[in-house]
């Protein structure tokens, strides 16, 4: 059983947004002239966690001969194009919208810069719902995930501990990250992560077209 959050903390790749098969596309593009491929066990390595320790297991991995910043300056430009028209997963944001009205407030926790942040969110309109953003690159956040400060900073945000926190997360990074933070998790299913690798989470779903059994539970 699910206990009723007092707040309610998102990621955003893959959680949210339809981003994570973005990524993959961005990351492929810069490997391809090198005759590598970007494959599933690689993406599930990197998923969720910091863009730089992300950037450097690529690199290593499939012996690029680029530097961390080569390639993150090369993903960014292929990127901005890409998040212009991100989709949102399935009913995101009709949950969003219906923990408004039910006065539960929520936060997001991403890994991703600011910058990219805002870009991603850009073309939806439920990024003003949200009480707090924390971002990868806040000056405040020492470890990214799936250390747990990210999702600690926000339940202060919040002014909720965080055993009256549940997180949504679809990544192995995030799950580990949430748990560490002694919440409760919601894992979103990803096509990019094994159904067994979620089996941190409290509760497995598929979209957000299954929330009303969360509901059911928490009335």
């Amino acid at each position: 059983m699910l206990p009723k959050p007092k707040a309610v903390i998102f990621d955003l790749d893959g959680t949210l947004l339809d981003t994570e098969r973005l990524y993959s596309l961005a990351t492929q593009e810069i490997v391809d002239p090198y005759g590598k491929t970007f494959g599933l066990t690689l993406k599930r390595k990197v998923m969720g966690g910091d863009a730089r320790v992300g950037a450097a297991l690529v690199i290593d991995h499939l012996e690029l001969p680029l530097t961390v910043d080569d390639f993150l300056n090369k993903r960014a430009v292929i990127l901005k194009k890409l998040f212009a028209n991100s989709q949102e997963i399935v009913g995101a944001g009709g949950f969003l919208a219906e923990l408004s009205s039910k006065g539960i407030p929520f936060a997001l926790a991403t890994s991703s810069n600011q910058a990219l942040c805002q870009l991603k969110l850009s073309r939806h309109r439920w990024k003003t719902l949200f009480s707090t953003i924390v971002c990868g690159d806040d000056p405040g956040l020492s470890r990214p995930k799936p250390a747990p400060d990210i999702f600690l900073m926000c339940a202060r945000a919040l002014k909720q501990s965080p055993y009256n926190c549940v997180v949504f997360e679809d990544s192995v990074n995030g799950i580990t990250a949430a748990v560490s933070a002694g919440m409760s998790v919601v894992a979103i299913e990803s096509p990019y992560v094994a159904t067994d690798d979620l089996s941190g989470a409290d509760v497995i779903i598929e979209n957000y077209q299954q929330h009303s059994r969360l509901f059911a539970q928490w009335a």
